[in-house]
């Protein structure tokens, strides 16, 4: 496969068609190099979370990136994947006319899926505390126009409710069940705090279901055997391998600085063969050969 003529991604056709053959998994990805690897391991998703993004800027995960630079990553991975891409679009980045933009914005740039949420503005990291929800009918609206907006009907309009960590369980069951009367294709719960909390959603709303498996917050960590027996469609890994990077990093830092040589840490990094087989080194040199070699013969 050449990176620089065959890479057509599946979109948001590729993503139902995953849908209805079983769980999808999308483990975070941040960049294209990234979502190659992931793509080589053998996933056939990706997501993109908002506060990768905003990780990736050195910012805190509170409704600072735009989105304009949103869709410019999602678009670097997009033309670099056949994965279908999952986004993760804060609050649609403003009220109900910015949702409409962002629906166009996001299709524009290939991404497959988008997730709005129903926090007030400024928003929080879903798994903190002192997050605000809107009133249900202003959510309810927001679907509405990402629906009607949409060009592509395959492409899955998410509905996220962070309601369970402000007003309890009950309450998120039943927004969850609006949003989708809504017209919402998808519900994301935030913020769950128990294999029994799982259940109880999928008993009580129909419907596709998506599961957020991130570090070190509210919710236990299952597995997707768990999740796809307990009846979820899809589960997201936001930030597991961006955490992972940025703990090497720090080390590979650190032993830099104190020993002022990689000699001792080498074997830990990867090596300039392996880069190049990932990202297609040579498929790029033998394209520029070919196109050289034709403007000979021309």
């Amino acid at each position: 496969m050449s990176r620089l003529r065959d890479v057509i991604n599946d979109g948001p056709a590729g993503l139902r068609k995953q849908l209805d053959e079983g769980i999808v998994v999308a483990p975070g990805v941040y960049s294209g190099v990234s979502a190659i690897i992931a793509e080589q391991s053998g996933f056939r998703a990706g997501y993109l979370s908002g506060s990768g993004v905003a990780g990736m800027m050195g910012l805190p995960d509170l409704g600072m990136t735009t989105l304009t630079e949103v869709a410019d990553e999602s678009r670097k991975i997009t033309r670099i994947t056949r994965m279908p891409l999952i986004v993760d679009c804060d609050t649609g980045f403003g009220e109900t006319i910015n949702v409409t933009r962002t629906v166009r914005m996001m299709e524009e740039a290939g991404v497959s899926a988008i997730h709005i949420e129903d926090q007030v503005l400024p928003k929080k990291c879903g798994h903190l505390n002192g997050k605000q929800v809107i009133p249900i009918e202003d959510m309810e609206s927001k679907i509405n126009a990402a629906v009607q907006a949409r060009k592509n009907p395959d492409f899955l309009i998410i509905a996220r409710t962070d309601s369970r960590s402000v007003n309890g369980l009950d309450e998120a069951i039943e927004r969850s069940r609006l949003y989708l009367e809504a017209g919402a294709d998808c519900i994301f719960t935030e913020a769950l705090e128990s294999e029994e909390e799982f259940r109880e959603m999928r008993k009580k709303v129909p419907g596709l279901l998506l599961a957020n498996m991130t570090e070190f917050g509210k919710t236990p960590l299952l597995s997707v055997k768990q999740l796809d027996e307990i009846g979820y469609n899809m589960v997201i890994f936001p930030l597991t391998s961006f955490r992972g990077i940025l703990k090497k990093t720090e080390e590979i830092y650190r032993m830099l600085l104190e020993n002022g040589t990689q000699r001792d840490f080498i074997n830990e990094i990867m090596s300039r063969k392996r880069f190049y087989e990932i990202i297609g080194y040579s498929e790029y040199e033998a394209e520029d050969f070919d196109l050289s070699k034709r403007r000979t013969v021309l």
